[in-house]
């Protein structure tokens, strides 16, 4: 019983701290460690004691392959950005990076793709909407990651 009532707390923090994320990358287009880590301990927790919605090696293979993965993107687009104007801020931040390197670790590599490619579909329509050229990221993110996590619950 105290296991499902700490499994619930757990869960309740990660709500909160990934609406934090979210209200903070979209008014200030700054991601700040002090929501990530605890993000990141919580699914290090959720994965290794309870294996949910991963086990502890999917989780940390997710985590390191996503976290690899945007680094370099990142890496890319930011010299691309260098070399074309350098009056605007950066296209990806490092918060962004550690976000979805956090994604994998919650989601695995299968989920944490899902999760990219929906937060790009609706990233991508709310700019078309909006008339936006900067996204914030992390709204979108933990959207799709929410999507991915509920389809990865009920369809594997």
């Amino acid at each position: 019983m105290n296991s499902y009532i700490f499994f619930t707390i757990l869960l309740a923090i990660a709500a909160y701290l990934s609406i934090c994320i979210s209200i903070s990358d979209f008014r200030h287009r700054i991601i700040p460690d002090i929501y990530l880590f605890p993000l990141m301990l919580i699914g290090l927790i959720l994965t290794g004691y309870y294996s949910y919605p991963i086990d502890i090696y999917t989780g940390i293979i997710g985590g390191t392959f996503g976290y690899l993965v945007s680094l370099v993107m990142g890496i890319i687009f930011t010299q691309i950005h260098r070399r074309s104007t350098t009056d605007t801020p950066a296209p990806i931040g490092m918060g962004d990076i550690k976000l979805i390197g956090v994604g994998g670790m919650w989601l695995g590599v299968f989920g944490l793709s899902l999760a990219l490619i929906i937060a790009c579909i609706f990233g991508t329509i709310w700019a078309r909407i909006q008339g936006q050229r900067y996204v914030p990221f992390a709204p979108f993110f933990l959207f799709g990651g929410f999507l991915s996590l509920i389809g990865m619950l009920f369809l594997i």
